[in-house]
């Protein structure tokens, strides 16, 4: 069934119009024809075929029930596509692999994956970027099964995500948090996206003090108590501490009225990686908080792919 398409020519007022000589009747009928064969391409364009998605799966053996990802692979993939993988936030304490804000990039050829992590109230950093790590070593060890190009993965993450893809960054060339299963595959990462991450948790805000806490602040919880009697394990859980010239690409995006995580965070950490000779862009959103529409709109989107196209490398030569 064609689409009913009705076209300014059958208004009374255009009909009164063309009698009159306004709009040649032959030019408005040529408009009908061009309008209806729009619409009959637009009707006949088939959607774009929904992916293969597989759920649950546990990426470390007889793990725990938080060490789970979902994979997402284009329809008809042919060879091998980039990998996005997508860090939820939740104050380490919450959160969850659903509603995966990046699926959409499947439909642009990329296959994606959601993971969980364990909570704080299940273990202590650096549970979190073990199992992170160990989620990417496991995907690599798997990578013809879901059509994965193990040399170009990007990793997302948002708040307490943010965090770990930080840290993922940066990690790279130590194996110091590569615990476990698939240790012959590399936890390395080609390009990253941070969103309002906590990056120095030894110089926090204004004045670059240690943030007060009591046991049962968010981030005392990540480190097993206060920053101030952790500061070796707050230092290892810091992503500047770790800053070098191998770091990956990272655009790092932040509200400047976040009242959770301060912009402190993000300009520092920038300013290492700069200094480092990693490249880095620092996106300030005036006016938002922790996220906010502008991290949503059009320009936010294009901002993303353009770092990651500018920095992910292309296909190796087979």
């Amino acid at each position: 069934m064609q689409p009913q398409v009705k076209t300014d020519c059958e208004n009374p007022a255009t009909r009164g119009a063309i009698s009159r000589g306004i709009f040649p009747a032959p030019a408005c009928a040529l408009l009908a024809l061009l309008l209806v064969s729009v619409a009959r391409v637009a009707a006949e364009t088939p959607a774009p075929a929904a992916p293969a998605i597989t759920r649950n799966l546990a990426y470390v053996s007889h793990g725990h029930e938080r060490q789970k990802l979902d994979v997402y692979v284009p329809a008809n993939v042919a060879g091998e596509a980039p990998l996005l993988v997508w860090i939820h936030g939740g104050a380490w304490k919450e959160g969850s692999k659903e509603n995966c804000p990046a699926v959409g990039m499947v439909d642009k050829g990329w296959v994606v994956a959601s993971l969980n992590y364990r909570f704080t109230q299940h273990a202590i950093f650096p549970a979190q970027l073990e199992d992170c790590k160990a989620a990417l070593r496991f995907l690599r060890a798997h990578a013809a099964d879901y059509h994965i190009d193990k040399t170009r993965v990007v990793v997302w993450g948002a708040s307490a995500g943010g965090h770990l893809v930080a840290l993922l960054g940066v990690t790279g060339k130590t194996r110091e948090f590569d615990v476990g299963e698939n240790l012959e595959q590399s936890s390395a990462v080609s390009c990253v996206i941070d969103w309002f991450g906590p990056t120095d948790f030894l110089h926090w805000g204004a004045g670059s003090v240690i943030k007060p806490q009591n046991k049962d602040d968010v981030i005392a919880k990540l480190f097993g108590g206060p920053v101030s009697e952790h500061l070796e394990l707050a230092g290892k859980g810091s992503p500047i501490t770790w800053v070098s010239k191998d770091s990956a690409p990272i655009l790092i995006m932040h509200g400047d009225k976040d009242p959770l995580v301060p912009l402190q965070q993000s300009e520092t950490f920038a300013a290492a990686l700069e200094k480092a000779g990693v490249p880095c862009v620092l996106k300030v959103y005036p006016g938002q908080g922790h996220g906010g529409p502008r991290f949503n709109d059009e320009a936010a989107r294009k901002l993303m792919l353009d770092f990651v196209e500018k920095n992910v490398p292309p296909p190796a030569a087979k």
